[in-house]
């Protein structure tokens, strides 16, 4: 599995399609995340951008390979280790932005008086959490779930748009604990322990079940 997600993220740096969502979520931290600002407000802002960064990479790595070079891994080394490594890949690109961005807003953020290493601990729960909820909708909006690219990204976007409002969405769970815990004052965020589970599981549904379509397909 190294090889494969060394392949895979050699792959997806190469074919620069990495750059325009990486583009876009900088564009929007730097626009909402200013010097000043309140640390849980600005974790919560960040971790919500996640979503959409998460599903578009995962989206990118399972559509960044040529079918033939598809067809010659999934030989190797099985379809469903193929395209789990590709769903790895753009969750752990997602997930690497996600800490560099929370890193960066606890660096410029104003505490408020909340302990430092609790906001950083919620910051980072909010950031997997959104991650996780993005990388799940990527893996059921992209190949070979859904092969089409228009319906793909269509799907990925309204998915996205569910995760920010529906109820039971870990991601809203998540950034609505830190946004919570900043407007209360209080001198602990609260830890989503059960959005952090929901994500995991719905995450590790989703993938599995790409997996198992990508089996069957190959």
């Amino acid at each position: 599995m190294t090889a494969l997600l060394r392949y895979r993220a050699a792959l997806l740096l190469r074919s620069q399609r990495w750059l325009a969502p990486f583009a876009v979520y900088a564009v929007f931290t730097g626009i909402g995340i200013q010097p000043g600002d309140r640390t849980l407000d600005s974790l919560g802002y960040a971790a919500a951008g996640l979503v959409p960064l998460a599903a578009w990479l995962v989206r990118t790595c399972v559509t960044a390979e040529p079918p033939a070079a598809r067809a010659c891994a999934a030989a190797a080394a099985g379809p469903a280790r193929v395209h789990a490594a590709a769903l790895l890949t753009g969750l752990g690109g997602a997930l690497l932005t996600g800490m560099l961005a929370a890193a960066y807003t606890l660096l410029v953020g104003n505490l408020a008086g909340h302990a430092p290493g609790a906001a950083a601990l919620a910051g980072a729960v909010a950031v997997a959490v959104c991650v996780l909820t993005g990388a799940a909708v990527g893996a059921v909006c992209g190949p070979p779930l859904v092969p089409g690219r228009g319906p793909g990204v269509l799907g990925a976007a309204l998915g996205c748009l569910l995760a920010w409002v529906l109820p039971l969405s870990p991601a809203r769970g998540a950034v609505s604990v830190l946004i919570g815990s900043a407007r209360a004052g209080a001198a602990e965020p609260a830890f989503a322990a059960g959005a952090s589970a929901g994500a995991l599981l719905l995450a590790a549904a989703a993938g599995a079940a790409a997996c198992l379509a990508g089996t069957r397909r190959g």
